[in-house]
């Protein structure tokens, strides 16, 4: 819960949940290492903008329903806004919130020139076909497109949504504009000014936070033993990463449950079943077991790659690893934190181990800016360089100010937007 000092400005407002109220809580335990203003700290819980739009669709039977669509936009001081949409059942107005103030940290954290933002629509994906996919995701940019654009909020992918889906909102996009667009999303096929490596580059992101991680600690990555829950766009990738650095990936989960092999699964074939049924259901070699076990089982690095809320309270006790990365958002909860704390296991934050994404979505929209692209190899190392830069200057505040790398992290890009809030005043 969020402290009582602050808790009844916002109490009331429409994006007051649980998810907000812990993203705000981290704020506040994060503020008062941070050094910045009463007043610039106050702005700070607030996002600049909510918008709720209704995305009427004509279903494939002919039916019309209409969705109910979301985008947040926490903080424009350091530049145009950026964050995922998503598609799932359980997107509101709190969850977009919640995740666009920890994507204003994140932005901040990596030095990166933008805001956080936070949108979706709440709908059954997986209940819809890929032209009722198509015409909610024209319809959803259309009714967002007063308030989008290449310098005020560019929207990416995030849970159920992809490279085509970025593909239709930026067509969408640009017939309005009565020209091309590509840099209004990023994430979208290289055939129309993607990057390349961004399909990668959260879970390639993750694995390199965890190797920096290791490298402090003065452990071999090879010598690991891994469990990642989440087998998608992260976990798969970063599962992948893994073992191309000789670490033991023994568990890994989806939505369809567990699979454990304490000799180390085969991640390379294991991914392509995926690809080719969309889940691991049905797949035979190895032990079945539930999320909640594989959370629990005996390993060095667990990799939290599915969704939030996963370590809480009733679990953190009972995990057997010796470290936790990140790669999903808000993983962990405030009461698992705090036991995790005491068990001396050191938490890789969501800010910081995921940030490859947002990260090489930024050079995707430089490169769209500039019309000159990059190569592979050359993407590739200056996100090892920016997530480097940026894990030595957590590392270093929480050992200076005897803090959790989480509260570091948030430190750290509290502090870059809080210099530039002062910097610019208030208007008017």
């Amino acid at each position: 819960m969020a402290s009582t000092e602050h808790a009844p400005s916002y109490a009331h407002l429409e994006f007051d949940t649980p998810l907000y109220r812990t993203a705000v809580a981290q704020f506040d335990q994060a503020v008062p290492y941070a050094d910045v203003a009463d007043g610039v700290a106050e702005r700070l819980r607030y996002p600049e903008r909510s918008v709720i739009v209704g995305c009427p669709v004509r279903l494939d039977s002919g039916q019309r329903a209409v969705f109910p669509g979301y985008r947040v936009q926490h903080s424009s001081v350091l530049g145009p806004t950026k964050g995922g949409v998503r598609y799932d059942p359980h997107v509101s107005l709190g969850e977009c919130a919640a995740l666009a103030v920890w994507m204003t940290w994140k932005c901040a954290l990596l030095r990166l020139p933008y805001g956080g933002a936070k949108g979706g629509v709440r709908c059954d994906p997986r209940a819809m076909s890929r032209a009722e996919l198509e015409r909610l995701t024209r319809r959803f940019t259309s009714e967002l497109l007063p308030f989008i654009g290449p310098q005020e909020d560019i929207p990416a992918p995030d849970m159920a949504t992809n490279e085509q889906t970025m593909a239709w909102m930026m067509d969408t996009y640009s017939m309005q504009r009565g020209h091309a667009v590509p840099e209004i999303v990023t994430g979208k096929p290289i055939s129309i000014g993607g990057s390349v490596f961004r399909h990668e580059a959260t879970g390639a992101g993750v694995v390199m936070v965890i190797a920096r991680a290791c490298e402090r600690l003065g452990w071999r990555l090879s010598e690991q033993r891994c469990v990642v829950q989440g087998f998608g766009n992260v976990g798969g990738i970063a599962a992948q990463e893994l073992v191309d650095r000789g670490a033991l990936v023994i568990g890994v989960a989806d939505h369809s449950g567990g699979v454990w092999d304490p000799a180390g699964l085969d991640i390379p074939t294991m991914s392509q079943y995926a690809l080719e049924h969309r889940s691991l259901e049905g797949w035979e070699v190895g032990t079945r077991i539930s999320n909640e076990e594989l959370l629990e089982l005996d390993c060095d690095i667990l990799v939290l790659a599915a969704r939030e809320d996963q370590i809480h309270g009733d679990n953190a006790h009972r995990l057997r690893c010796r470290m936790i990365a990140e790669g999903a958002n808000g993983p962990t909860s405030l009461e698992a934190d705090a036991v995790l704390r005491e068990r001396g296991i050191p938490v890789l934050p969501d800010i910081l181990t995921n940030a490859g994404g947002v990260t090489v979505s930024y050079f995707e929209w430089v490169q769209d800016l500039g019309r000159l692209f990059w190569g592979r190899d050359e993407i590739r190392a200056k996100l090892a360089e920016k997530l480097n830069d940026a894990f030595d200057r957590v590392w270093e505040i929480g050992g200076e100010k005897g803090i959790s790398l989480r509260t570091a992290a948030l430190v750290a890009g509290i502090r870059e937007v809080g210099a530039a809030l002062d910097a610019r005043g208030l208007y008017p």
